[in-house]
């Protein structure tokens, strides 16, 4: 097996064709994963979500990632890890334009997009588990390596 390391262009290609991934936050040096379903833009990712811990913990420290991959087998893979800051999106005025932005990539990744995000509101007893909360991660750095069979 080979393993090589991607370009920036390779890893934005890549999480620009799977738009799904795990995000991982950190709160008072305790680290969180999730999975994520994302649309991707040159340099961003955007997402959606109701209000949870991932939330509560973004807001308290914006510093993030988000690994995504493709398995083929095992020997030909490839996996990207982009680092970067979470900034939400309100439902205000100033926001109006990146949340169309965040929710037409949304939509045109799959058109089930919130779904996941409702649904992780449902066991929750809140009166703002409804509430829509889009984000956009902007990367601030990015990488990855592939692997693909040795030719020899």
């Amino acid at each position: 097996m080979l393993i090589q390391e991607m370009d920036k262009q390779e890893c934005e290609e890549l999480m620009a064709r799977v738009g799904f991934g795990r995000l991982a936050c950190v709160r008072e040096n305790q680290p969180y994963i999730v999975p994520l379903y994302f649309a991707s833009a040159p340099g961003s990712l955007y997402g959606f979500a109701t209000m949870g811990q991932k939330i509560e913990w973004m807001r308290l420290n914006s510093l993030v990632c988000v690994e995504a991959e493709e398995i083929r087998n095992d020997r030909q893979w490839a996996s990207v890890l982009a680092q970067g800051r979470y900034e939400e999106l309100p439902d205000v005025p100033r926001y109006a334009e990146q949340r169309q932005k965040a929710q037409s990539l949304l939509e045109a990744k799959s058109y089930l997009w919130w779904q996941t995000g409702i649904a992780a509101g449902q066991p929750r007893q809140r009166f703002d588990r409804d509430i829509p909360i889009f984000f956009r991660i902007q990367i601030d750095h990015i990488t990855g390596r592939k692997a693909s069979p040795d030719p020899s």
